[in-house]
């Protein structure tokens, strides 16, 4: 007589799509970007922590969390203002044709502005330049066809 008490409703759960997956990494990478920046407006360091497996003495494999470099995406140009991309693996996405930088004027403005563009991540505002990053980062792991492509077995 316990389930009399739940509220029973029929669902599926839904199953993450590719450009789903591809939003939490850039997701994941913009909330980096904002925890260094303001750490360094705070004047206190960023670490960031990504899982290694590691094995054991007894050769059994866990996960363990180790600190993580971090590059940011953002630079001071020789008239004192800030630059920044948006980065999807090695590609910087072009947010506008041939435009793939935005400009600040301080740390306090780059922290709203990636604040923003994280905002249109998470509203899937940005799922086209992912996707069109995604297929130029696609093409350095493509494997080549040719002569000296065949390997002997």
């Amino acid at each position: 007589m316990q389930l009399a008490k739940l509220k029973l409703v029929s669902a599926v759960r839904r199953r993450k799509t590719v450009a789903d997956i591809r939003r939490d990494k850039l997701l994941g990478k913009l909330d980096e970007q904002i925890g260094l920046a303001t750490a360094q407006v705070e004047g206190k360091t960023f670490e960031a922590k990504r899982a290694k497996v590691v094995v054991d003495a007894d050769g059994r494999r866990g996960r363990e969390l180790v600190p993580a470099r971090v590059k940011q995406w953002w630079w001071k140009t020789s008239d004192g203002k800030l630059l920044f991309t948006i980065r999807y693996g090695t590609k910087p996405l072009e947010l506008a044709k041939g435009k793939a930088a935005v400009e600040v004027g301080n740390m306090q403005e780059l922290i709203e502005a990636l604040q923003s563009v994280r905002a249109a991540a998470e509203a899937g505002e940005l799922d086209g330049h992912i996707e069109t990053a995604s297929a130029a980062l696609g093409v350095a792991f493509k494997r080549k066809t040719g002569k000296g492509s065949a390997r002997a077995h």
